[in-house]
């Protein structure tokens, strides 16, 4: 499964994010991490580097996964909001309560069985 990972504080930021799953054993274990550019929207030119691209295998666990991205937000001076993209289905933790963490878990385990099923 791809996921990407949008922040509103650009590519540092990332990039610290991307040190923080590396660090956490389970999402190092079943996930590879990726900053790049994304595509272009429209009436944007080039690209910038504003997406980190995970790419999951076997073992992931959507729960290990949002709360290391929680964990680190509560680390960021500014918390910024995290957008999570799988295919068409988004994912936004602005306030990181239990109910939106749960939401996040169970849409990503959705998507994950979904990858299996297909």
């Amino acid at each position: 499964m791809r996921l990407e990972v949008h922040l509103e504080s650009g590519a540092g930021e990332l990039r610290s994010l991307q040190g923080w799953l590396r660090s956490d054993p389970d999402v190092r274990r079943s996930a590879v991490t990726e900053v790049q550019g994304s595509t272009p929207r429209p009436g944007e030119m080039g690209t910038a580097l504003d997406v980190l691209q995970l790419v999951t295998g076997n073992g992931w666990s959507a729960a290990s996964f949002v709360l290391a991205l929680v964990a680190w937000r509560q680390t960021r001076p500014q918390r910024p909001q995290v957008e999570i993209r799988r295919g068409d289905t988004v994912i936004v933790l602005s306030d990181c309560s239990p109910e939106e963490i749960e939401r996040a878990t169970r849409a990503l385990d959705t998507a994950a069985d979904e990858d299996r099923d297909a």
